[in-house]
Parts: structure tokens; C-alpha cells; sequence
């Protein structure tokens, strides 16, 4: 299956990225409700599986690398996620349903490689993998963290190689303030907390408390969904949930993944699981 992307034009008043990034983390944006992203009108295009002949494969293949989001935004120059490695759960959920509906695939395998990204894009893939009625599988190369990992708990079986990073079962939000001496912000909104998170003022206590609210029932979620999905007990999810990651032997033995291996591995399962050689279609 060809992957699809989708390119308009999107320009912002207010930047403000939360993160589930890197190896402790969510990149949450528009997280705030204040800080919400100004778009200029553009068309956009309903992502639809494209017409593929699946006569001559039992397996579907599908890249989850880079940032993970709920749709792939619109790029423009002054976008900082143009021409940046993205995915979005939006198109890999439409592929995952693709596949459930074509007779000929036997089988989903879900490629990771990816620090995180949105809560809700790890969820909604998550939640597509659980629904297939296909064997699913997910293997992790260098990095399977955050909303990625959490988007892996999904399939049936996970790989990762004793190198991979994996897990980082964490929340964290990021905030740039740009106010400067002798500034003088003057507020104009409706509710008390209407603009919190804006840069161009102070972060307040109270402000704090509202988004560390929020980040404690976001981690919460993450614990819970993990746990379910790997059939782990919250309490032994909880007691590893630092927002660190793992690799591959210890996220093994912490029930995290299911193997150390790769796409040799991968394939074999496969072959087990669907009773003939797989033949992989990306």
C-alpha cells in the first residue's frame, strides 16, 4: 500500500508544542485550550486506502516512523513540522481497516520507529490494532516510545531488538515564555484560564496545577491502556512508569515486548500464525 500524504497550508499565531518526545515523552499540541492554532482555510482530502492488488500478498505492511500525530498537518515554510518525518494515526488506522476488509491479507504488520508523539494517535492506532480481526504484529527498530509504544501495544505480538529503545511510559508538556522586561501583557479573554500557556505572559501557579492536572490523568490513561493491552497488571505498569525507556532485553523481561528480533523473526511468527510464507505488501 502507497502512503499518502497530504500538503496545504497552515500558518500559526500561537505556537505552543507539548511533548511526548524523545525518550521521556508526549508531544501533545494545542493541548491548552487558549493556545489553539490559527489555521488558513485549506481543502482538505479524506484519507481512502488507495487501490492496491493484494492478489499475490497475505500480509500488509505499515510504517509508523518520526513524530506521531492524529493527521499529517498542512506544510508551509514557516511550519515547524514541514517536510518533517511524520506519521499520522489517521492513515494508519484507514490502512488497518483496508486490510481487515480485503479477503486476500491474513495478517498486519506495523514497522516502529518513533520517540512518540500525540496521546490520542497512540490510542486510536492502539485501538485499531485490538479491533483487527487479522494477526497483527509490531516490530521496533531503534525506538518504539511514548505514543509509539503505546500505538504497539496494540498488536498481538511485539518484536524489538536488543538495541531498541522502548516504553518511555511518561507525559511531559513544554512551554516557551517570551516575555520580556518592561512588557506589559494585556489580557483580553473571556475565562479566567482562556489564555494560560500564552507565551507572551507569565505562567501562573494556578496555571501549573491546571496542566499538571491534566498530565496526571494523561499518565494515568497511558498506565491503564498498557496494561490492558499487554495483559499486565496496573500496579506493575505503574512501578516502571517513569517516562524512561528500556532496551530490548529488559523491556523483554518486563513483559513490555514479546520477543528480541527483527523481521527474520517477524516473518517466521507470521508464517506460524497465518500457515504459509508471508508475502509483504508496504
Amino acid at each position: 500500500m502507497e502512503k499518502e500524504q497530504q500538503k496545504n497550508t497552515w500558518s500559526k499565531k500561537k505556537k505552543t508544542l507539548f511533548g511526548f518526545i524523545a525518550v521521556i515523552s508526549f508531544v501533545v499540541l494545542s493541548f491548552i485550550s487558549y493556545a489553539i492554532y490559527d489555521a488558513v482555510a485549506y481543502e482538505e482530502t479524506p484519507v481512502e486506502a488507495e487501490a492496491t492488488d493484494y492478489s499475490s500478498c497475505t500480509v500488509l505492511g505499515i510504517d509508523l516512523h518520526g513524530m506521531l500525530l492524529t493527521y499529517i498537518p498542512p506544510a508551509n515554510e514557516d511550519d515547524p513540522l514541514a517536510d518533517k518525518d511524520v506519521a499520522s494515526s489517521q492513515e494508519i488506522v484507514s490502512a488497518i481497516e483496508a486490510a481487515d476488509d480485503d479477503e486476500n491479507i491474513k495478517a498486519i504488520l506495523l514497522e516502529v520507529d518513533s520517540s512518540g508523539g500525540l496521546p490520542v494517535a497512540g490510542e486510536e492506532i492502539a485501538n485499531a490494532l485490538k479491533a483487527s480481526k487479522k494477526t497483527t504484529v509490531a516490530v521496533i527498530r531503534q525506538t518504539g516510545a511514548s505514543a509509539a509504544y503505546w500505538a504497539a501495544t496494540g498488536a498481538d505480538y511485539i518484536f524489538a531488538s536488543r538495541n531498541s529503545d522502548v516504553g518511555s511510559i511518561g507525559v511531559t508538556m513544554s512551554y516557551l515564555e517570551n516575555t520580556e522586561k518592561g512588557t506589559k501583557y494585556i489580557q483580553l479573554s473571556s475565562g479566567k484560564y482562556k489564555d494560560a500557556g500564552n507565551p507572551d505572559k507569565p505562567l501562573t501557579a494556578e496555571e501549573k496545577e491546571l496542566f499538571l492536572r491534566d498530565i496526571k490523568v494523561l499518565h494515568e490513561n497511558f498506565i491503564e491502556d498498557v496494561a490492558k493491552n499487554r495483559n499486565i497488571s496496573v500496579e506493575d505498569i505503574r512501578s516502571i512508569a517513569d517516562g524512561s525507556s528500556v532496551l530490548g532485553a529488559k523491556a523483554k523481561s518486563l513483559k513490555l515486548i514479546d520477543a528480541i528480533g527483527s523481521w527474520p523473526e517477524a516473518e517466521i511468527y507470521l508464517e506460524q500464525q497465518i500457515g504459509e510464507k508471508p508475502e509483504i505488501c508496504w
